[in-house]
């Protein structure tokens, strides 16, 4: 190009082409923006880990939120100061390879974050659901997992709530977003009705069977469900947030035996075989599912005393003993072995 001068100095560019100039500086830019989105984009959607690193269910022993930092740690068998630096989660639990871990989302309308983690406790799904985080369970393998969030209210002691309960099937990827379609028999009959709420699922060895709680006209009942055939029949009433024993035999729950609204429950033992029933020690009322330590002992959270946030407590499940503090300022207990 020839160029023009005036003064001595050299001519600025046309206008078109400081226009064409523009223009493609703005696509770069764009373009690079755009690199820089997917690229983060990708690593966003990768498995990272959500504790510090150091923190993985490898090791054995008693799992459970601490309330003092909202994040998980793990208390040896062995004794010794307890292991820190878990994912923070409000509600956890850990069996086989996986582990669930519910948080709250901020913002309204409430909405809860299930995070499906592995044995290093990375990340390998989440789902995200309304409501606030409630029940969290894991099937033995860690193959198939359940949460429940409470849609509206935040207590089982009133009238005034619902839940929203759903079931993960890791072999398949299939997500059931809500139980409330299950084909549900009760006394033999087909049951339909708009209140139909479920909470509190539990699952058999076997990785199809398992237990929950239903509840519609004032009334609970422990349903047994199927998964492969997608059904559930009720067994009995006055059962809330069955636990099933490792041996698949006995299911630890809490019992209404009161109207009042401070105490209405306590912590029971149902034995399948004949479904008689027995009360543990703990004579405090328990708003929990109950975790099964091991064959024999039944651990749960309970208001915390001493002005904690909340205590760990275990009882012998056969109704014996008392119950004994395990880990002060905690909740969500969860054993592996």
């Amino acid at each position: 190009m020839r160029r023009r001068r005036h003064g001595g100095a050299v001519n600025p560019r046309p206008p078109q082409l400081r226009r064409l100039a523009l223009v493609v500086l703005a696509v770069l830019l764009l373009g690079g923006g755009s690199l820089g989105y997917v690229l983060h984009a990708r690593h966003r959607d990768l498995p990272t880990a959500a504790g510090d690193g150091s923190f993985s269910l490898a090791a054995p022993g008693l799992y459970y939120r601490d309330a003092a930092t909202g994040r998980v740690a793990r208390q040896s068998g062995t004794g010794g100061p307890p292991a820190t630096g878990g994912p923070p989660c409000e509600r956890f639990y850990a069996a086989g390879e996986r582990a669930l871990c519910l948080r709250k989302l901020p913002g309204i309308p409430a909405r809860t974050q299930a995070l499906v983690l592995d044995r290093q406790l990375r990340e390998v799904k989440r789902v995200t659901v309304p409501g606030i985080p409630n029940r969290a369970r894991v099937s033995a393998s860690g193959n198939v997992l359940s949460w429940t969030a409470f849609a509206t209210g935040d207590s089982y002691a009133t009238t005034a709530f619902s839940t929203r309960t759903s079931i993960l099937d890791l072999r398949t990827g299939y997500l059931i977003k809500s139980m409330e379609e299950i084909p549900l028999t009760i006394d033999g009959t087909r049951y339909h009705a708009p209140d139909v709420n479920y909470w509190g699922v539990t699952f058999a060895r076997d990785d199809n069977r398992f237990y929950a709680t239903v509840s519609t006209k004032g009334r609970t009942h422990l349903v047994e469900g199927d998964l492969r055939n997608w059904s559930a029949k009720a067994l009995r009433e006055n059962v809330e947030c069955p636990s099933l024993s490792p041996d698949n035999t006995r299911i630890a729950f809490k019992k209404k035996v009161s109207d009042d609204p401070a105490a209405p429950w306590r912590l029971y033992v149902l034995d399948l075989a004949d479904l008689r029933e027995h009360p543990l020690a703990e004579t405090h009322s328990v708003d929990d599912q109950a975790a099964w330590l091991d064959e024999m002992t039944v651990g749960y959270a309970l208001p915390g005393r001493e002005g904690r946030a909340g205590d760990i407590w275990s009882v012998p499940a056969d109704g014996t003993g008392a119950p004994r503090l395990l880990m002060p300022g905690a909740s969500s207990p969860a054993a592996t072995y």
